[in-house]
């Protein structure tokens, strides 16, 4: 479990089953921060992710990314000279749809806040922004790509990650074109994440001439996959490939190799970490697609990368913490723009609330990801996805846009 600050001031965020919860929250999530009440200028953005279950990982990071970007906000002058202050909210939803509502119930109950970024699975997003679109609470994802989240018509939604039905299909394209996969196991965690992503793959794949010789579906919660193997054995493919995340993931990519089963294990962005490979051991030759370009290749990414290391010691940047950090600055920039026009003391009202939707919407900025803005939708029109594979221990850009 990690405790860390909110950065604005001296609050302290507790990620703890029995931290001080805000007014509403029941259930195993929690949402905490211990500032008390703040003036009339603070400004709450809330953190939705898994931080205790789930992915905690990736959770963890999207948060590190919101503090880094909050941290920095309050030292702008601009942000100064319209008198606010943020405060970041961490809601633990545990990655679980009913923990997520809770979270988003809570965050919705606290006046002060007035935008989320989360949360990182699909399947608590979608029921989550439900909650924030009544409360008018501005919401930006920096990881749910099941594209039923942004057609629900609802004007308080976006993402900076793109979506399964491009992902998908550039991992199926890189399958059958780039690696000669001609057989594929296609095999989901049942959530509508990973059900969606596999079946965007199994469509393209199949357009592109390759066959698929067995489909089964898991749960997100499995860790015994030895009958699950035999099958993928006995069907022989040249390629596995998983809609899931990364600890499941991991853990049916070495019950494979154990099994001798030469096949790599193939995914999206939800096996896109570090302990995908820790916890797969040799995890040499599975692959991944993930949203955007890797940091390295865009203009702002040393100087993200140079704070990042600065703020969070010998912390990693995964895959979305880069995203959760522009996400928080689209946030910061909406807010500051809304306090400009209707004053900062007014900002939680009705149609301030109102003014920073339409802000988010009219995004137009560079951001560590690339370029930011969104589509009537609320989508990123940011499409890129990269092709990463595990060489030596290490996640490789194996197939990068434009190069």
């Amino acid at each position: 479990m990690r405790v860390g600050k909110v950065l604005a001031g001296s609050a302290v965020v507790a990620l703890a089953l029995a931290a001080l919860m805000l007014g509403g929250c029941s259930g195993s999530g929690s949402a905490s921060n211990s500032s008390g009440s703040g003036s009339s200028n603070e400004v709450h953005i809330g953190i939705g992710a898994p931080l205790t279950a789930g992915s905690v990982a990736q959770g963890q990071g999207i948060q590190r990314g919101v503090e880094l970007a909050l941290a920095q906000a309050n030292d702008r002058a601009d942000v100064k000279a319209a008198g606010l202050k943020f405060v970041g909210i961490a809601g633990d939803d545990q990655g679980d749809p009913k923990t997520g509502v809770t979270i988003a119930n809570t965050f919705a109950s606290d006046r002060q806040l007035v935008a989320v970024v989360g949360h990182l699975n699909s399947g608590v997003t979608i029921p989550a922004s439900k909650v924030y679109n009544e409360a008018k609470i501005a919401m930006i994802s920096p990881a749910a790509t099941n594209p039923a989240l942004t057609l629900q018509g609802l004007n308080n939604v976006f993402r900076v990650c793109t979506i399964d039905s491009v992902q998908g299909p550039t991992g199926a394209d890189a399958a059958f074109n780039k690696f000669g996969f001609k057989k594929a196991v296609v095999i989901d965690d049942s959530t509508p994440y990973g059900a969606g992503l596999a079946a965007e793959f199994a469509k393209q794949f199949v357009a592109n001439g390759g066959q698929v010789v067995l489909t089964e579906k898991t749960s997100d919660k499995d860790s015994d996959f030895n009958a699950l193997v035999s099958k993928v054995k006995d069907a022989n493919p040249d390629v596995v490939y998983y809609g899931g995340v990364y600890n499941a993931g991991a853990l049916l990519s070495k019950q494979l190799k154990n099994a001798a089963v030469k096949a790599p294990l193939m995914g999206g962005d939800g096996l896109f970490d570090p302990q995908f490979i820790a916890l797969a051991g040799n995890a040499d030759g599975d692959l991944c697609t993930s949203v955007g370009l890797p940091t390295d290749k865009l203009p702002k990414a040393q100087e993200f990368e140079a704070a990042y290391a600065k703020q969070f010691p010998g912390k990693e940047i995964g895959a979305y913490d880069a995203y959760s950090y522009d996400a928080a600055n689209v946030l910061v920039d909406a807010i500051v723009k809304a306090a400009k026009d209707k004053g900062a003391a007014t900002i939680t009202a009705p149609a301030a609330r109102s003014e920073i939707i339409a802000n988010v919407a009219a995004t137009s900025i560079d951001g560590v990801t690339g370029k930011i803005a969104f589509d009537k939708n609320g989508d990123t029109t940011n499409k890129a996805i990269t092709v990463y594979k595990v060489e030596g221990g290490k996640w490789v850009a194996a197939l990068v846009p434009g190069q």
